[in-house]
């Protein structure tokens, strides 16, 4: 689960995806769909819960070490942000960076970026704010600015939400996307008590499990399927191995749901599996980072060490 995730794809591909996704001896569905314009708007509630971490713990992080953070982009630098969300945490280095030549929020969900960034817009009026509707993951556009140096923001610990080889090729990604001697600035949940995990992925008022339950929801409107919501119960917990949160919807009972002409059997109990939120530790990312061409400049951390912004140089 992000703070910032992703922006809409056609329905062809939409389609695609959960069709595949569902025909998986596993059933799974990709986590870029949970981000509707009513997805996000879950994911802003889930932000401000009381189980759940990161967001608050990223924040006090940003809120200590902005002006440093900000010293590390640079004058004159293109902030290109990937899963903007709602544009809340960059507002904390906007307020201390030198001379940003633009700034380019890049999400999944059109209409929650644009308002979002029109938002922003009224409190930064000299600043040239480019929203950019894509999937990130994929190749997009961006503003064609003179800029000293590119820097991408990618908070919320989004990086977690990929498997491994997922997040060495995004890596890669945004070292092509800056550049020799562009910035990357990355937020990342770190290893810490099960309780604690767990506890953020399961608030006690359901709204991560309505969020969850948002994508069944979002695959009857936009692709004629059937799902019944409220026959999917929200499962989350962490997988010790693989040192992630995984998240899954459960068939209360056996059923059959039709998506277009395709329909797909649950038995009771049977699970499509939503999202994984990988936690890592800063030496192991460092690791990761290094062998996708970026190297580990600066680490800052909260008090308890749940949470960690590192910022790295492309090579």
């Amino acid at each position: 689960m992000t703070n910032a995730p992703w922006l809409a794809c056609p329905n062809r591909r939409f389609r695609a995806d959960v069709l595949a996704g569902l025909s998986l001896p596993q059933k799974r569905l990709p986590a870029k769909y949970f981000y509707d314009a009513a997805g996000s708007r879950l994911f802003d509630e889930i932000t401000e819960l009381g189980e759940y971490y990161p967001t608050r713990t990223e924040l006090t992080i940003m809120t200590a070490h902005a002006r440093e953070m900000a010293a590390r982009c640079g004058p004159r630098c293109l902030l290109i942000e990937l899963g903007a969300g709602s544009l809340t945490k960059v507002r904390l280095l906007l307020d201390r960076l030198d001379q940003p030549a633009a700034y380019a929020p890049v999400d999944v969900s059109g209409e929650h970026l644009r308002a979002a960034a029109t938002a922003l817009a009224v409190d930064y009026p000299a600043l040239d704010i480019t929203p950019v509707v894509a999937d990130f993951t994929t190749s997009f556009e961006l503003p064609s600015v003179p800029a000293d140096r590119r820097v991408v923001y990618f908070p919320g610990s989004t990086i977690g939400n990929f498997d491994p080889h997922e997040a060495d090729a995004l890596l890669r990604r945004v070292a092509r996307i800056v550049g020799p001697g562009g910035g990357l600035l990355l937020g990342v949940d770190l290893r810490k008590d099960i309780t604690v995990l767990e506890r953020a992925y399961n608030d006690a008022a359901g709204v991560t499990a309505a969020f969850n339950r948002n994508l069944l929801v979002r695959i009857n409107r936009e692709l004629g399927a059937n799902f019944v919501p409220d026959t999917f119960r929200h499962l989350a917990f962490y997988n010790r191995d693989q040192s992630r949160i995984e998240m899954h919807l459960v068939s209360t009972i056996e059923q059959r749901v039709r998506v277009g002409s395709a329909t797909f059997d649950f038995r009771a109990g049977e699970s499509i599996h939503t999202e994984n939120s990988y936690k890592y530790s800063v030496s192991e990312l460092a690791a990761r980072v290094a062998a996708c061409g970026m190297r580990l400049d600066e680490t800052w951390t909260d008090a308890q060490n749940y949470f960690a912004v590192l910022h790295l140089t492309a090579q």
